[in-house]
Formats: structure tokens, sequence, C-alpha cells
């Protein structure tokens, strides 16, 4: 790993997400072929955005180098998986669930457990639901919590079904 990009990730840690940002910005433009350069300068600008409120970048443009860097390191899960949190934090609840279902499939692929980040990508579906305000029987909603609620009986070590049927039984 460069020099620069240890610099940046060490900003970032300490919370001097600017700092952070303006490293992995250089590092992004010495290498541009360098996926971390691009993941740290996203989760940089994300942390800057959720924890300063600073909104001086676009969340688009924050999106478009997130993607950026799962194309340059297709097999990252914590890329995809930081990319949907990303997602949820902006509202766009459809596509975070999509890039979760992605980062399902290549978990399973893999056989990684990624149960735990599931489970707790359900508890923030359903907290992004509730910030919508659109109510949970809309019939545009019910997709969402279905999704959320398989993931989340899934983190508690159960199927859909044996999570229904033990709600079920007397």
């Amino acid at each position: 790993m460069s020099d620069l990009i240890q610099q940046a990730g060490i900003a970032l840690s300490g919370g001097e997400f600017d700092k952070a940002m303006e490293l992995f910005d250089q590092a992004r433009n010495a290498e541009p072929d360098n996926a971390v350069a691009h993941y740290g300068w996203a989760e940089s600008a994300f942390m800057r955005l959720s924890m300063d409120m600073a909104e001086d970048v676009p969340a688009g443009k924050i999106m478009q180098v997130y993607k950026k860097a799962m194309q340059l390191d297709e097999e990252n899960l914590e890329y995809v998986s930081s990319f949907a949190n990303f997602c949820l934090d902006c509202g766009r609840i459809p596509m975070a669930i999509k890039e979760y279902q992605r980062l399902e499939k290549m978990a399973e692929l893999n056989e990684i457990p990624v149960d735990d980040t599931l489970f707790e990508a359900s508890r923030l579906i359903v907290e992004s639901i509730e910030r919508v305000g659109q109510g949970r029987d809309n019939p545009m909603i019910q997709p969402w919590l279905k999704q959320a609620l398989i993931w989340a009986v899934g983190g508690l070590g159960y199927s859909a079904e044996d999570a229904a049927e033990t709600l079920s039984s007397e």
C-alpha cells in the first residue's frame, strides 16, 4: 500500500475527513486504477456527509466513486456493503436492497458468512422506511419490508419458514 493511502487511512480513522479526501484524491490521480484510493475517497466523503453534515460534495459524485471502486475490485464484499449503506443513508432504498442482494450472492459463492451484515441491513432498511414516512402497509414498501424480515430472521439463524412456524405455534 502506498504511503499516500496509509496517510489517508490514518486521517480517515482520526475523523479528519477533508484531509483524508484530499489524500485519497491525490492517490486516485496518481493511480487511477487503484480501487483502494477510490473506495477510501468515497468512504471519507460519506463519513463527512453523515458525521459532519457537510453537503458540498454531491451524493451522485460519491456514488460514482463507490461504483468505480467496485468496478476495479469486483470481488470486494466490503465495497458492496459500504455502498449499500450509503444508498440507504441517501434514501435510495431499492438500490440499497439490490446491492445487499448482490452482497448476499457474492458471499454465498465465496462461502463467506454475511448474516450479521444482512441482519444489520434489515434494521437500517426499516429505519429508512420509517424516515420516508409512507407507512408500512404501502404496497411499494411491502417488498422492501419482506426482504428486511427475511434477512432479520436469517441473522437469528432461522429460515423464513422456520420463523413463521415458530411464531404461529402455541
